[in-house]
């Protein structure tokens, strides 16, 4: 049996405990000024975050913690204490590791993982974690053909959310768990798999359904994880407008997440690697604050504790008693 057959045959056994976590990662997603010629947010449509959070002006830098009944956004630093600009690599490594991974390797790195950088997430990221204590943990994007072609072919690496994954035994979902609702892709509507990948039979879905997909599927998990990589694309590329329609895209699926998430068992994360998306009026990365929302129980008390992006990790830790469990061995 193959390590990647016998994570499959062990992750039919089901959760380890009565609760989960849920990661909804949005590339490039900073909180940022009040400007609607700068800021998209300002022109976005976003009634179900608004809602969620009992404020038309959530995504304003500044506003402090915000906490509702349902929810609590912490705005989260991005910078570490290390200069430059952040960037996806280190950020989202630090997320999934809870190391400071710009400190460790003397800069913020991106977007693909330097060798610092991938021998910081091969020593151990929440994916391993869920491994070594026998839960289930899956990366719910999927990936074409094409990708794993050009990983064997040495055209490209993986990028530091595919590569924690992988270097912790864990498959990555392709097509076929596409086609059947086993996974939700990155563009929410499939379209893009269609349009631009030839995958001609993927049915389109709507961001409400590829909201309500991935609450359905994250209750299957322990750790689950999904990645939005349009947001940073929309921040550094197009108009203005495109970027307030990737936004309110997003508050759909979000929408759809939110009407059937059991706030009981289920903890969903929303959260980013680095702002972007909230100036346009430069193509670059900013030094603007994430936002962290946390929906369910114990949502004030876990959002609390975030400061900076090395908290994520310890949030998810202690939802899942992966903190206790490390001491104990």
């Amino acid at each position: 049996m193959t390590p990647i057959d016998s994570k499959l045959a062990k992750s039919q056994s089901g959760r380890r405990n009565g609760r989960f976590v849920h990661i909804f990662f949005l590339d490039g997603v900073g909180l940022g000024s009040a400007d609607s010629q700068v800021n998209p947010f300002v022109s976005a449509h976003m009634p179900n975050i608004a809602n969620l959070l009992g404020r038309d002006d959530w995504y304003i830098s500044g506003n402090g913690i915000l906490r509702s009944d349902r929810a609590t956004l912490a705005p989260t630093d991005v910078t570490l204490s290390v200069s430059g600009r952040p960037q996806s690599a280190t950020g989202q490594a630090t997320i999934l590791s809870g190391r400071n991974v710009p400190r460790i390797v003397g800069e913020h790195y991106g977007p693909k993982p330097s060798d610092a950088v991938a021998d910081v997430i091969g020593q151990g990221t929440l994916f391993s974690e869920i491994s070594d204590f026998g839960g289930r943990a899956a990366l719910i994007t999927p990936y074409p053909q094409g990708y794993f072609d050009a990983i064997r072919d040495g055209v490209r690496i993986y990028s530091a959310v595919p590569h924690a994954v992988t270097t912790a035994g864990w498959p990555l979902f392709t097509a076929d768990d596409l086609q059947n609702g086993r996974a939700v892709s990155p563009d929410f509507t499939n379209e893009g798999w269609r349009d631009h990948l030839g995958y001609r039979d993927i049915e389109i879905i709507s961001p409400v359904e590829a909201g309500k997909r991935i609450a359905t599927i994250a209750p299957s998990y322990d750790l689950s994880f999904f990645e939005h990589w349009p947001s940073d694309y929309r921040g550094h590329r197009g108009p203005l407008s495109d970027a307030v329609g990737n936004l309110e895209q997003i508050d759909q699926v979000v929408g759809g997440i939110l009407a059937h998430w059991p706030d009981e068992e289920g903890v969903l994360i929303i959260t980013s690697d680095h702002g972007n998306i909230e100036e346009k009026n430069h193509r670059k990365h900013t030094l603007n604050p994430v936002p962290t929302i946390i929906v369910g129980k114990d949502h004030w008390q876990l959002a609390k504790q975030i400061v900076d992006l090395t908290d994520i990790a310890r949030v998810v830790r202690t939802v899942l008693h992966l903190e206790k469990e490390t001491k104990e061995q």
